[in-house]
């Protein structure tokens, strides 16, 4: 679907939801691990990051809510030039290609949904091999999925930390590593806390000396 952006860009815009009565159901979140993992790759973290925003505002105002674009962009991270070329509304206009944002110019309005929906076959072949693997054995089993993922997290982040790595560096290692951010956050939160008792256990035990 082409969409496009008039010169006269507005300064913000009425988002409401867009509900969808299949995508709600069988949907994930923008938050969630699934659009992490497998949309981030098809969308850009621009986009991502637009639609988690949003997804959080409808979330706390269910009704609708302005967005201010400039303070949007800021947020964001992306510039702020004036017009068509405004990196935010490129953004709304990728999430619009994929019809996950409905963009109305002329009346200011943006519907947004609240659920992205599973990639298709098409876009499944985009990712890479590895990424594909890994939606297949989601497909399988999302639970089983999401429980292998965090028990992998915490064992390479643990071993990181027996090396001597510190936190932020053994966070920074598993988003190398592909894990999405909240995964890679709570494993390596996880085992800091059990290497630290590791730790404070060892000192706790008194040196023995054979001679004694």
């Amino acid at each position: 679907m082409l969409v496009t952006v008039g010169d006269g860009a507005p300064a913000e815009l009425e988002v409401r939801p867009w509900p969808d009565s299949v995508i709600d159901e069988v949907g994930h979140d923008p938050r969630s691990p699934y659009v992490e993992r497998f949309w981030l790759g098809i969308l850009g973290p621009s986009s991502v990051l637009l639609l988690r925003r949003l997804a959080a505002e409808l979330e706390a105002s269910p009704a609708g809510f302005r967005l201010p674009l400039e303070d949007t962009a800021r947020a964001l991270g992306l510039g702020v030039r004036g017009g068509r070329n405004q990196p935010v509304l490129r953004t709304i206009v990728r999430c619009a290609q994929f019809h996950l944002v409905h963009f109305d110019e002329r009346r200011a309005t943006l519907l947004a949904r609240r659920k992205l929906p599973p990639l298709t076959r098409g876009q499944v072949l985009r990712l890479p091999e590895a990424l594909q693997l890994q939606h297949e054995e989601w497909q399988q089993s999302p639970r089983l999925f999401e429980e292998r993922q965090r028990t992998r997290g915490r064992r390479l982040a643990l071993s990181l930390f027996e090396l001597g790595e510190g936190v932020e560096t053994a966070e920074a290692q598993l988003l190398r590593w592909r894990f999405p951010p909240a995964v890679a956050r709570e494993a390596t939160a996880w085992a800091w806390r059990r290497h630290a008792d590791a730790r404070a256990a060892a000192d706790a035990v008194p040196d023995h000396d054979p001679a004694a």
